[in-house]
């Protein structure tokens, strides 16, 4: 592992002819995107500078080019396959994304890019590295973290979005979020994050309506030092929420910019979730991590329903294609564990001034019930719910039993106190829920998830920690 640290450290960004051309650089890294036991996304972005810093305009410019991909089991690269050759161009934001088949399952593959201004004078770059996951029917442990809210103009400009702490210095600004050197350590199978990635509304004077502001909030993201070696060795399934699609508490209808299918579009081609060239396929979606545990993933804002209508039967989160193959996938899957990674909410508590997801009481509330007395008529006794989108974390139990885990904002200057049940102004005024844990203190963090096998018997390990390390809270399923 070190030796791949050092290399990843030392490697050469820009390439090309000396004199030539200008160099191409790949100042956002490489992302490795939806894992399974024989298939991977890869992706790299060309651009114009080196990174980390900004440019005048405080972006990050792309650069036209090729590239491809060389991946095989050897770090020093022999006997390897690669990938055909791939355009970046400003229609696609100068990305590149190659789908990797035929991999052999729970297996360490090292993958490098190889990019250029042409095919002639392309040259190495990026390194990365991933472990595909184990085989359906295999009892092979796992272990994931899971992060939401990365609010960059708070970390940045030291202003805390609802009153959690400032901490971050000079270095974290020029190394990015410190908790992306926190999971690192922990080395994850994946990562899932869960929405709000960026922030398109924030500042709130300030908000990103354009395309080039859109793409801009994406660039700065993903240039920092941390995040790029977190992303060149973790894989990660992505889902979107209100502020990575359009702004606050946003639906499908209106005509306020970004518009619905801006939004839409934008993260499909940001994110390494389908094949560059698939617009068509849902983004729900659910992976069998091995024997005992499946995760899926749902889709909060393309098919909602507007905020502003009554909540009953017809209004949905979900539309009805969604939650159809919601129910028909769970009934058919065996698996022990079966976790449901929500964009927002549902058993909360929440506040009651919000009417944004499944547990608010102006809001969708009607759907999530229905799911919940579903699922007890089923017997879907052993599914967990981990969502994102309240800054906040916490474990809660509903009263038919179903459990929910958040996991709070990625970093401290976007976390808030907590709802507790109970609570006059909240979704549960009268306590019927049970909170086994709510954090003591605003604190940016995550969720830590260990499957494993002892002594025969699988088990599943979720804790809360905070985003230098320390835990928080844990519980065994």
């Amino acid at each position: 592992m070190n030796s791949f640290r050092i290399c990843w450290f030392t490697l050469v960004m820009a390439v090309g002819v000396s004199g030539a051309e200008p160099a191409i650089h790949q100042a956002q890294g490489v992302f490795i995107g939806e894992p399974t036991a024989t298939s991977v996304l890869l992706q790299t972005r060309l651009t114009a500078i080196a990174g980390p810093k900004l440019d005048a305009e405080n972006d990050v410019p792309g650069s036209a080019g090729v590239g491809r991909f060389e991946y095989g089991t050897s770090p020093k690269f022999t006997d390897t396959k690669t990938t055909e050759w791939l355009l970046a161009t400003a229609p696609n934001d100068f990305i590149i994304r190659a789908q990797i088949a035929n991999l052999q399952p729970f297996t360490t593959y090292y993958f490098r890019s190889i990019v250029g201004k042409t095919e002639a004078t392309a040259q190495p770059g990026q390194v990365g590295q991933f472990r595909t996951l184990p085989a359906p029917d295999s009892t092979d442990q796992v272990k994931f973290c899971m992060g939401s809210c990365m609010n960059y103009h708070s970390f940045m400009s030291g202003k805390a979005n609802g009153g959690g702490p400032v901490t971050a210095t000079a270095e974290d600004k020029e190394l990015g979020y410190r908790v992306f050197k926190t999971m690192h350590l922990k080395n994850p199978d994946f990562f899932i994050g869960t929405g709000d990635i960026v922030y398109y509304d924030h500042p709130g004077n300030m908000p990103a309506t354009t395309l080039p502001e859109l793409h801009k909030k994406w660039h700065e993201q993903f240039r920092f030092p941390r995040l790029m070696e977190f992303f060149a060795r973790t894989p990660a399934y992505w889902s979107k929420d209100d502020h990575d699609f359009r702004f606050n508490d946003s639906d499908l209808s209106g005509q306020r910019l970004p518009l619905a299918k801006t939004g839409i579009d934008l993260f499909r081609q940001q994110m390494p979730i389908f094949a560059a060239d698939d617009t068509k396929t849902p983004t729900y979606r659910t992976h069998r991590i091995n024997k005992h545990l499946q995760i899926w993933l749902v889709e909060g804002r393309d098919f909602r329903s507007p905020i502003k209508m009554k909540d009953g039967p017809e209004k949905s989160i979900w539309g009805k294609e969604q939650r159809d193959w919601l129910q028909k996938t769970l009934l058919a899957s065996d698996a022990k564990y079966k976790i449901l990674i929500s964009p927002t909410p549902m058993v909360g508590p929440d506040r009651a001034s919000k009417k944004d997801n499944h547990t608010n009481l102006n809001g969708y509330r009607h759907e999530a019930e229905a799911f919940f007395d579903w699922c007890k008529a089923n017997k879907q006794n052993n599914l967990l719910i981990f969502c994102g989108d309240r800054h906040w974390q916490y474990h809660s139990i509903h009263p038919c039993g179903i459990e929910e885990f958040g996991c709070g904002a990625l970093n401290d200057e976007n976390a808030i106190s907590g709802v507790k049940p109970g609570t006059k102004n909240s979704t549960d005024p009268m306590g019927l829920l049970k909170q086994p844990y709510l954090y003591d203190k605003p604190t940016g963090g995550f969720i830590f998830v260990q499957q494993a096998t002892d002594e025969k018997m699988p088990t599943l390990k979720i804790s809360h920690y905070d985003d230098q390390g320390k835990i928080l809270n844990q519980c065994k399923k």
